[in-house]
């Protein structure tokens, strides 16, 4: 009888494949992001949401919009702002003057991917209104509930707190975030490729005109990864072999967020699942059907930062949720 490993030997060489081609094509466009392009396909295989978080100027919309690009699944972006409404997001019910009856007018949360550019500058009512959908993967409009579609992720991006006109987001909406992913700026050898790439752009000529080429214009309509693929990649995740040494090390993690004197608030059951997943996602990304503990410390603060709250006096004592984590991996690790 032929063997399990020989079976699924293939596919993973398939899913590996695909994976790299749309970290290469990404990268065409995206210069020094590596580890985020990674975030966004380990949300991608796992239905996880992201969240990206960086200062205006960092490609945070480019690199959702590049991936997007590359495979092929339905995509709508909302721009986040003070006077947003909830059903410009879930969609509302309209008075159809013809039939007098209501009807259901669809907002642009019905795709697969969705970006909520800067989601922190909209009030915190126009936050909550994704959490049913982030959730449950269904919204309410009136008295009906209506499923969103399969594959559903939100990609949101923020710009940090102390910004100017942004909304801290609550903590039950951050909870269901996978992933909050900070971004810092790039090399100087990194940002003078940007400036290389970006001055050999060009102009496009667009009827009698002419604008100025961006990046955006790199990326091109046609995907080359397609909904299929990404589906098999899914399903090759929950292939990756998690040993309970491994589930022991996750929840001994999480259990020490709650119980450590510095922290107000440790992580919730959410956050081990969330470490399992995307461990195995990234094994996968990195060539293997097994998950390391060097999957758990690498993800280890995209997963629990956004989750955990300083004491006030730990606070008032200087320190950082990023010592505070980095105090209880190295005690995991012993």
């Amino acid at each position: 009888m032929t063997s399990l490993k020989a079976i699924a030997a293939p596919r993973f060489t398939e899913t590996r494949q695909f994976l790299d081609t749309i970290r290469t094509r990404v990268g065409k466009v995206v210069v020094g992001q590596d580890v985020v392009v990674e975030r966004l396909l380990i949300a991608l295989m796992t239905s996880g949401h992201l969240l990206l978080q960086g200062v205006p100027g960092l490609a945070k919309t480019l690199l959702v919009a590049a991936v997007s690009k590359t495979v092929d699944l339905a995509f709508a972006r909302i721009q986040f702002t003070i006077d947003l409404l909830p059903s410009d997001i879930v969609g509302s019910e309209i008075l159809d003057q013809k039939t007098h009856e209501f009807r259901t007018h669809k907002g642009p949360i019905f795709t697969n991917l969705l970006l909520a550019d800067e989601i922190n500058r909209a009030a915190p009512k126009v936050q909550s209104a994704l959490l049913e959908a982030m959730q449950e993967r269904r919204v309410t409009i009136g008295n009906q509930t209506y499923a969103l579609p399969a594959p559903f992720l939100v990609i949101a991006t923020q710009n940090p707190v102390e910004q100017a006109g942004t909304f801290e987001l609550p903590e039950a909406q951050l909870d269901r975030f996978m992933l909050l992913h900070r971004l810092g700026y790039l090399t100087t050898e990194q940002e003078k490729e940007v400036l290389r790439r970006n001055a050999a752009l060009g102009v496009r000529r667009d009827g009698k005109g002419a604008v100025a080429r961006t990046e955006f214009d790199v990326l091109g309509e046609q995907a080359t990864g397609s909904s299929d693929q990404l589906v098999r990649a899914m399903e090759d995740v929950q292939q990756v072999h998690v040993s309970e040494a491994f589930l022991e090390h996750t929840v001994e993690i999480v259990n020490r967020t709650r119980k450590h004197p510095k922290l107000n608030l440790g992580c919730s059951p959410r956050a081990g699942i969330s470490l399992v997943k995307a461990s195995r996602a990234r094994a996968l990304i990195h060539g293997r059907d097994y998950v390391l503990p060097e999957d758990l410390f690498a993800l280890a603060e995209d997963v629990i930062l956004h989750r955990i709250r300083l004491s006030y006096e730990a606070v008032a004592d200087g320190y950082t949720s990023q010592q505070v984590l980095q105090e209880i991996l190295s005690e995991v690790a012993r």
